[in-house]
C-alpha cells in the first residue's frame, strides 16, 4: 500500500509549497543602500553612477521605481559626512539574493558604470557601503509612489526607524502598525507613505523602518500636528498593550535627487 501513497503525498507538498511561495510573493522586500561619502568628488561619482548606469540597469531588470535621496542639511557646520540613500523595491527576497547576478551579465551596465566600478583604491567612491533588507508589512505589503506636486527638492521625505528593546516588543509595535491600525491612520491623513517594512538585516535591530513624504516642511508640520491631535491616536496610543515598545526613534529628513523615480 505505501508506493500508492507516495503519489498523494507528494502532490499535497507541492500543493503546500505553491501555496505557500504565492503568499510570499505578496509581499514586497526592499533593499536600501546608503553610501558614507566623504568629498565632493565621491558624491559626483556616485550621482554619476547611479544616473547613467546603475538605476537605468535596475529598470532593465524589471525594477520601474527606484528611490534616491539625500540628507536636508540645514546647517553645514555640523555636516560630518555625505550621504546617498537609494530604495530599492523587489517582489521577493530571492531578488536581492539574484539582483548582482543580473548586473553582472549586463554589459551596458558594465560599460555605463565604469568609472565607479573599475575605481582605483587611492580614489575610492566612497568611504563605506552599508545595506539594510526589510520585508513590507502584512497592512502594507507593497510600496506606494507619493502624490505630490512640489519639486523634487522642496520635498520633505521623512525615513523613520523604531528600534524596540526586545525582539517581542518589536512584535508588538508591528501589530500596532497592522492590527493596531496605524497604518491606516497615516493613510487617512494623507500622510503619502511609500513603505512600511521590517528589518530582517542590519546594524541596527529589531527595528522597522517607514518612510513618509509631504511637499515641503511646512506640510510635514502641519500633516504631524493632525496626527498628535487625533483621537484614534490618542485612543491607540494610550492602549496598555502597545507601552514601552520603542526604545529608540530616529529620524531622517531627506529629499528626493533630480533622477530618483519616487
Amino acid at each position: 500500500m505505501l508506493p500508492k501513497m507516495k503519489t498523494p503525498w507528494l502532490f499535497l507538498l507541492v500543493l503546500l509549497f505553491s501555496a505557500f511561495t504565492a503568499k510570499a510573493s505578496t509581499i514586497d522586500f526592499y533593499q536600501i543602500k546608503i553610501y558614507h561619502l566623504k568629498t565632493d568628488a565621491q558624491e559626483k561619482m556616485v550621482d554619476d553612477y547611479l544616473q547613467k548606469a546603475y538605476l537605468p540597469a535596475l529598470h532593465r531588470c524589471g525594477i520601474a521605481k527606484v528611490g534616491v535621496f539625500k540628507p536636508i542639511v540645514t546647517d553645514q557646520a555640523l555636516v560630518t559626512e555625505k550621504l546617498i540613500y537609494v530604495f530599492i523595491p523587489l517582489k521577493s527576497f530571492n531578488g536581492i539574493l539574484e539582483l548582482d547576478k543580473k548586473l553582472a551579465k549586463d554589459k551596458q551596465y558594465t560599460a555605463d558604470g565604469k568609472d565607479y566600478l573599475d575605481a582605483v583604491y587611492k580614489e575610492v567612491p566612497f568611504e563605506r557601503l552599508e545595506s539594510i533588507v526589510l520585508k513590507a508589512f502584512e497592512g502594507a505589503p507593497h510600496f506606494m509612489l507619493p502624490d505630490l506636486k512640489s519639486p523634487m527638492k522642496e520635498r520633505v521625505y521623512e525615513l523613520r526607524s523604531y528600534e524596540a528593546p526586545t525582539e517581542k516588543y518589536f512584535r508588538n509595535k508591528v501589530q500596532m502598525f497592522n492590527k493596531g491600525d496605524e497604518i491606516g491612520l497615516f493613510k487617512r491623513l494623507n500622510f503619502n507613505a511609500v513603505f512600511y517594512g521590517e528589518v530582517i538585516a542590519g546594524s541596527r535591530m529589531p527595528n522597522l523602518m517607514y518612510l513618509t513624504t509631504f511637499e515641503n516642511k511646512t506640510d510635514r508640520d502641519a500633516h504631524w500636528k493632525a496626527f498628535s491631535a487625533d483621537e484614534y491616536w490618542k485612543k491607540l496610543s494610550a492602549m496598555p498593550e502597545y507601552q514601552h515598545n520603542v526604545s529608540k526613534n530616529d529620524t531622517k529628513f531627506v529629499y528626493p535627487t533630480d533622477y530618483s523615480d519616487i
